[in-house]
């Protein structure tokens, strides 16, 4: 299969359904102007499609392994990389003052995305150094930021995020890495970190590890939990590479999908000799967590978009190819594409409107960060980073759901081949299915929604959100062509619904929290379909009116208002019944003796 990133896709979704647009007039990107845009996101299409995309059925083949104690990557990644830093494509979106090239977050979001539908292994590492860079640059001592920023900015040097151990997964607290003060300021690392992405490979000279670990008098649980940047290869005042620390892969975890990407179980100070230096304050790490996990669930909800991508084109060219069956009514006569069968079509509609709606959450969450840093008053800035924080949950799991849906929908597509891995499509399944769980899984997601992003402002963000969705809808139903209007009814019925459930959740919340966890799930995935919803009908307003200028891309702007009318008619609909089911309340969960389930 041919991948081709998909340029014209994700500008109409920046220019029509994300506003993209909004950030020229920030004053902020000064540069910033149509052409480069386009030219930003066709040289990206160009070095994804050509350099990295050729790498996934390898990458799947013959992922990294570990010889002789160091990692080796899929043959072709160490290449790959070179290019891409050579390209100043991890600089994008950082500030010029560390290196970067000022331009956008939203932009570089955008080759997240290019990246994980070329290849989602590959991608992965590029992704935890933003993270990296984020934390360094909010809680770094200026020190720090001289020895380590502009060459992770360049990507030159790698970063990663080792906060997992056996014991502690989602629950932190059980961290027991420990970190021993030394006299000269820097501290003695011991302990094991696992699912480590990227953890030791062969691509760059120094890998730096931001590692949560305990001091010796640290309170219980997460309250006591500093944070470490810990140097594969110890770095002189002069940024020079000096003696290798003890840091040390020693294990690489055989997964079900994304063989590529290493996943290491890291030992620190197995000789006693492994430093670091504190990063921000004590006991403070998991403030500078997240800050790496915003960024990295906003990052993971594009890799669902990119696999959910790749999923949609192979299942496409496949359905065009495979010749099986007639038309109904038609019993003799040469077989039919299955793409002309209307089950099949359906499938791949619900694979193309799943894949928008992601791309255009994701995007618009991008949006809002950037405005929420480069907004020219503080009121517009506050209103950006409401929605961002509440965009944040739905762009990671609900994109993520999706991509697993699409994946699962491309198998489905082929049929039994399918099923047979020479075709492909299992293994975008394969690897779609881990974005669901890291970074915080989906439920912990659907927590954080339900909890501090509804509860901490009283809904203010939500009703605003919802309000805006009423107010497109309201748009969409006074548009002269029909299939506009009748997007903008299903819109406003699930906004409706959303609200109901909403005002349910907060007056829940002050009689019973376990009430409010129980509906969090399907309240996420409501919020997310209302969203995905919201921003396809923005596409569809702007492509109604483009599709009635002469041209040859008339065409184009046809298939979207189809395809958003798709989503209406299916995942609108699907949203505005899942209230019932949001506002069970906490009986539904009641629990059983699991004795009572088992057989």
């Amino acid at each position: 299969m041919t991948f081709a990133t998909p340029v014209r896709d994700m500008r109409f979704v920046l220019d029509h359904m994300a506003g993209f647009g909004a950030l020229a007039k920030t004053g902020g990107f000064d540069d910033l102007s149509d052409d480069l845009v386009s030219a930003i996101l066709e040289e990206m299409g160009k070095f994804c499609d050509q350099v990295v995309a050729p790498l996934n059925e390898a990458s799947d083949a013959d992922g990294a392994a570990l010889e002789n104690g160091v990692v080796r990557t899929t043959p072709g990644f160490a290449d790959a990389y070179r290019q891409y830093v050579a390209g100043g494509w991890n600089a994008l979106a950082f500030p010029e003052k560390v290196g970067g090239q000022g331009l956008p977050t939203t932009l570089a979001v955008a080759m997240v995305d290019a990246l994980n539908g070329a290849c989602m292994s590959f991608a992965i590492g590029t992704t935890l150094t933003t993270g990296a860079v984020k934390a360094v640059m909010h809680a770094g001592t200026d020190a720090q930021k001289r020895l380590y920023l502009e060459k992770m900015v360049s990507g030159e040097w790698t970063g990663t995020m080792n906060l997992t151990e056996p014991q502690a997964g989602s629950d932190l607290s059980g961290i027991r890495t420990k970190a021993e003060p030394m006299d000269d300021g820097r501290y003695k690392i011991s302990g094991q970190k696992i699912f480590i992405t990227y953890g030791d490979h062969d691509m760059t000279d120094n890998i730096i590890h931001l590692v949560l670990a305990r001091l010796p008098d640290a309170p219980e649980g997460a309250g006591g939990i500093s944070m470490f940047i810990v140097p594969k290869v110890h770095v002189g005042e002069d940024g020079t590479l000096g003696a290798r620390n003890d840091v040390q892969c020693v294990g690489l975890e055989e997964k079900m999908g994304l063989h590529g990407s290493p996943t290491c179980v890291m030992a620190f100070g197995e000789n006693g000799e492994c430093y670091g230096t504190l990063l921000g304050e004590e006991h403070k790490g998991l403030r500078n967590m997240f800050v790496m996990m915003n960024a990295a669930r906003l990052d993971v909800g594009m890799q669902g978009v990119g696999v959910a991508e790749r999923a949609y084109q192979r299942a496409l060219a496949y359905a065009q190819e495979r010749k099986q069956g007639r038309l109904p009514g038609v019993k003799t006569g040469e077989q039919v594409a299955i793409f002309e069968h209307g089950d099949v079509r359906r499938m791949l509609y619900s694979m193309k409107a799943l894949t928008e709606a992601s791309r255009a959450i994701c995007y618009a969450n991008a949006v809002a960060y950037d405005l929420a840093h480069h907004a020219p008053d503080e009121e517009a800035r506050k209103a950006a980073s409401a929605l961002e924080g509440l965009l944040t949950p739905i762009s990671k799991a609900w994109s993520t759901d999706r991509a697993n849906d699409v994946a699962s929908l491309g198998v489905q597509v082929h049929g039994g081949m399918g099923y047979i891995e020479e075709t492909g499509a299992a293994q975008h399944m394969r690897d779609a299915r881990i974005a669901a769980i890291y970074e915080g899984t989906n439920g912990i997601q659907a927590i954080d929604l339900v909890g501090r992003k509804l509860q901490g402002d009283g809904g203010a963000a939500a009703h605003g959100f919802i309000q805006k969705v009423k107010d497109e809808a309201a748009l969409a139903k006074a548009a002269k062509r029909p299939e506009v209007a009748a997007i903008g009814a299903r819109l406003a019925e699930a906004a409706d619904a959303l609200g109901a459930s909403t005002d349910w959740l907060l007056a829940a919340a002050k009689r019973n929290q376990e009430d409010v966890l129980a509906g969090a799930t399907p309240f996420l995935k409501q919020f997310g379909n209302v969203a995905g919803g919201y921003y396809l009908t923005r596409g569809a307003l702007a492509a109604a009116i483009a599709a009635n200028e002469e041209g040859d891309d008339q065409g184009y702007f046809e298939a979207k208002i189809a395809i958003a009318k798709f989503f209406a008619d299916n995942y609108l609909v699907e949203a505005a019944g899942l209230t019932p089911t949001i506002t069970a309340g906490a009986e539904t969960v009641a629990r059983i003796d699991p004795g009572l389930l088992s057989a």
